[in-house]
């Protein structure tokens, strides 16, 4: 992943390897990461989403796994949209593509998330309380509704990337 010389305002979070989580920060202190007493921990929960995206309960809400990949994401509000960089020659390439691969994109089936607030994405394997401590997005949303949908989109010959777009249902 070669970012240009000019840094962009766009931030990216990296994984270790496991998938991204977007939490609300409400329930940051509920999310155990890695650690834990159970045979299961939460990021063990984590890995278990099959696919792009997945639902999992935090505390009395819930959080959104980015899954399939370990891509670096950045998040666009002016888009409602995580970008997940797979493959590209550079940051600037990668992210023109972005509005010809929403428009060209094949979205898998969506869900519906309940968000409280702000959220913040972090690698799913650290400890919500600890998760400023690392790579991190903090992303301010309107509380409400949103249908999260997710695709996989090839918008240049080597640049490809994972979309996770969230649309707010209802006010």
């Amino acid at each position: 992943m070669a970012r240009d010389a000019n840094p962009s305002s766009v931030e990216w979070v990296e994984s270790g390897g496991g998938p991204l989580i977007a939490i609300p920060e409400v329930v940051l202190p509920f999310w155990t990461g890695a650690d834990g007493d159970e045979l299961a921990s939460d990021y063990d929960r984590a890995c278990e989403v099959e696919g792009f995206i997945g639902l999992l309960p935090v505390g009395n809400t819930t959080a959104l796994v980015l899954g399939d990949d370990p891509a670096a994401t950045a998040y666009l509000p002016e888009h409602g949209t995580f970008v997940r960089w797979c493959a590209g020659e550079s940051e600037r390439e990668l992210l023109a593509g972005v509005p010809a691969a929403l428009d060209t994109a094949a979205w898998e089936r969506e869900v519906s998330w309940e968000v409280p607030g702000t959220v913040m994405l972090f690698d799913a394997a650290w400890p919500g309380e600890e998760s400023t401590k690392t790579g991190h997005l903090r992303i301010a949303l309107d509380p409400g509704r949103y249908a999260v949908r997710a695709a996989h989109v090839k918008p240049g010959p080597e640049t490809w990337m994972g979309l996770v777009q969230l649309r707010r249902l209802g006010r």
